[in-house]
């Protein structure tokens, strides 16, 4: 280790904080960080430390492991509903902040994590990996030149398959709200939360200001209380984002998102970082983009003064498509004979699902205005 490792605490080191824990040995080996705790109610087994990651201190009591470890940055990757207290648990001893994805259950939470952050002094990395992609400044630069004319707008699609099991994977998967506490699980703001984000990114609207309008097309075919095929519609100065997203799609697929121009159209594929531009005039011309690690980022900000990719206000906007999302009915169920059960997958298919999400992001319409047969018949406006 050098004089400019950084220690930090990692608080959910299982699920998606098995990725966390990988990233961070890897940057551990670069000297980078330090892994000083890990926050678990249950500590982890020897067999669930990376090789390589030491003998982290292990505490179910965040605070107070935070003060015994003196970390200077907490890596939080917990239940959507107590990112907001864990937080401020960080904030009021000064320590900087790496926030899953979504930040807050709703827009009031955001506000109190964000604006207690802010109060504190420290700083928050929202993690939305997508927007560390070189490919996000590349095409604002392309569409800063006019490449592709006038842009009409964004679309995001995105088709994945998930088994039933998936909703039973932690007490609050597939939930709107939990003991009385909202969790606003769903496939748009949890698993394709990326999609939503990025595209408002690549309007140039990610602020909370610059949502002018929300419409929401919530449904389900999983025997959930939460959503797992719906659409949604932001409209901003700058044009609409549509996205439309399923986890019950027939052949799952990359998501992606797609600006539209008066004389052509970009393609991002946000988890490859790959980017293709189609335009008036000249050949289709592919291009694969390098990514910054979020981690690395904050602590590059730290220990050198970098410019912090994912600030909690940057991601306002998408926090507002959450609060509509929280305050919609609760997602419509579908009929039984718009989706089938494959056994072999253990999981639920909604017939002609990638279509018609791959449409909604093509026209920037709704299920509904595509005449899906299940559809509700009007969008819920915000």
């Amino acid at each position: 280790m050098n004089s400019s490792t950084i220690d930090i605490v990692l608080a959910g080191a299982r699920g998606h904080g098995r990725w966390h824990l990988e990233n961070i040995r890897r940057l551990q080996e670069k000297g980078v960080v330090r892994l000083a705790g890990v926050c678990e109610l249950t500590p982890l087994g020897a067999d669930e430390l990376p090789e390589g990651l030491g003998t982290p201190e292990q505490s179910a009591d965040f605070g107070a492991l935070l003060d015994s470890t003196g970390a200077r940055i907490a890596v939080i990757c917990t239940p959507i509903p107590t990112h907001t207290d864990l937080a401020l648990t960080a904030a009021e001893r000064g320590v900087h902040l790496l926030l899953e994805k979504p930040p807050a259950p709703s827009y009031a939470e955001f506000r109190r994590m964000a604006d207690g952050g802010a109060k504190a002094g420290v700083v928050c990395q929202i993690g939305f990996q997508s927007l560390g992609s070189g490919a996000v400044p590349a095409i604002r630069k392309l569409l800063a030149e006019g490449a592709i004319g006038d842009v009409l707008g964004v679309g995001g699609a995105g088709a994945w398959a998930r088994p039933e099991s998936y909703f039973r994977r932690a007490p609050w998967a597939g939930k709107r709200r939990l003991g009385g506490v909202d969790v606003v699980d769903g496939v748009l703001t949890n698993p394709f939360a990326h999609s939503v984000a990025t595209g408002l990114a690549l309007l140039g609207t990610s602020r909370a200001e610059d949502v002018t309008g929300i419409e929401t097309e919530l449904l389900r075919a999983n025997d959930i209380e939460s959503d797992d095929t719906s659409c949604v519609r932001v409209t901003t100065p700058r044009g609409p984002l549509t996205v439309a997203a399923t986890l019950c799609a027939e052949v799952p697929g990359d998501p992606y998102v797609l600006v539209h121009g008066t004389s052509g159209r970009i393609t991002f594929w946000y988890k490859q970082d790959r980017v293709l531009v189609q335009r008036a005039g000249h050949g289709p011309q592919e291009t694969e983009y390098g990514s910054t690690d979020l981690l690395e980022n904050l602590a590059d900000h730290l220990t050198t003064g970098a410019e912090l990719l994912v600030e909690p206000d940057s991601t306002g906007a998408f926090m507002r498509v959450v609060e509509a999302i929280r305050l919609a009915a609760d997602p419509a169920a579908l009929p039984a004979d718009a989706w089938h059960f494959l056994p072999e997958e253990g999981r639920r298919v909604v017939t002609g699902i990638d279509g018609l999400v791959a449409a909604c992001a093509d026209t920037l319409a709704l299920y509904s205005e595509l005449s899906a047969p299940w559809a509700p018949p009007k969008a819920v406006s915000t």
